[in-house]
């Protein structure tokens, strides 16, 4: 799965095999440290493994020791058009830049920026997306499509490589799904550099899950991407849950509690809906590789999810606890959750 090769920023390794890496950024002002220290602990908390801060002028490069020295994920500056930043967030211990080589001026300008990653071996993200292609690829192509997207991160490379540069990560996005997912595809047979995947201005966290979800879950099914990002008008800690959640639904990501729940029917005599978020909320952060049901019929709930390790099965206004098909006991609606989990905590 993935590139053939592989980059290394800071402690994690990205493409030639390496495990899918999920990524998110920082948005609180950049000029507020104290700020983004707290938000760069509560993401590598939540499980995020890669954190890109927003470096738009000389003094946010201060933010870069704070966060390295409040962190142990690798932290990626996001720098656009001034090549004297990604210079000084290099020499300020930066892990990763994302910064696009043909933005930034002259190829002395291009020439400097890879000398200074290549001398302490950080890799540079090329991020292109609809509303940042050339005008010579815009007037080809008439619009932001697929290959447009392609050609354009294509570019970018080839000025590094121009200065033997190859520690490059390639991304393609777009808010339109089939068109991010095409952009992809045409990278991934036209190169062999890792690919950062996601939907870019993927919206509201609803509507920004279900568009993450159909473009990164369709190109990881088919062995395409390295490391993900899922873009949400949210904070930035739901981006990191719902990426985990797509890596396991995938069956990529192995660690954690995958949910099995029923639509619910006529049959159901008790307030399944609040129990099935209250159940997922309370093992939110279980790192047990466990499928936990929540079934709203007992006549049917342990069958229908005998896959599972254990699960709910409701009743009128009671319910049953299971473990693996097998019926344990009989409780009341409202101590049901608390004894699904003294279930689950029993064991090591």
């Amino acid at each position: 799965m993935g590139s053939k090769i592989q980059v290394t920023a800071g402690n994690v390794k990205i493409g030639g095999g390496a495990k899918i890496s999920i990524q998110s950024m920082l948005n609180v002002p950049a000029e507020d440290i104290e700020g983004s220290v707290k938000q760069a602990i509560e993401l590598e908390k939540a499980g995020c493994e890669i954190i890109r801060a927003a470096i738009p002028n000389k003094d946010a490069v201060k933010l870069i020791p704070a966060l390295k020295n409040a962190v142990n994920v690798p932290i990626v500056a996001d720098i656009h058009f001034d090549y004297k930043l990604a210079l000084e967030a290099v020499e300020a211990g930066i892990d990763k830049i994302r910064i696009n080589p043909g933005n930034i001026g002259s190829d002395d300008r291009v020439k400097a920026v890879a000398k200074a990653c290549s001398n302490k071996n950080i890799p540079i993200r090329i991020g292109v997306n609809s509303g940042s292609l050339e005008k010579e690829i815009l007037n080809k192509y008439g619009s932001p499509t697929a290959q447009a997207l392609c050609d354009s991160a294509l570019y970018h490379a080839s000025l590094l490589e121009k200065f033997d540069f190859n520690d490059i990560v390639l991304s393609m996005k777009s808010s339109t799904v089939s068109t991010m997912v095409k952009a992809y595809e045409l990278a991934s047979e036209r190169c062999d550099y890792p690919l950062h995947l996601g939907v870019t201005e993927a919206g509201t966290e609803r509507f920004g899950i279900i568009k993450s979800s159909a473009g990164i879950g369709s190109l990881l099914l088919h062995g395409i991407g390295d490391t993900i990002r899922v873009s949400l008008t949210a904070d930035p800690v739901r981006e990191i849950y719902a990426a985990k959640d797509i890596l396991k639904c995938l069956d990529i990501e192995k660690g954690g509690v995958q949910f099995v729940s029923c639509p619910t029917c006529g049959r159901t005599k008790i307030d399944l809906i609040s129990l099935a978020n209250e159940v997922q909320e309370r093992l939110r952060d279980c790192k047990k590789n466990i499928k936990v049901a929540v079934m709203g019929c007992v006549v049917n709930g342990p069958g229908e999810a005998r896959e599972a390790d254990y699960g709910i099965a409701g009743g009128d206004s009671m319910g049953l606890i299971f473990k693996k098909g097998e019926i344990l006991y009989k409780v009341s609606e409202d101590k049901l959750v608390d004894a699904l989990i003294d279930e689950i905590n029993k064991e090591d």
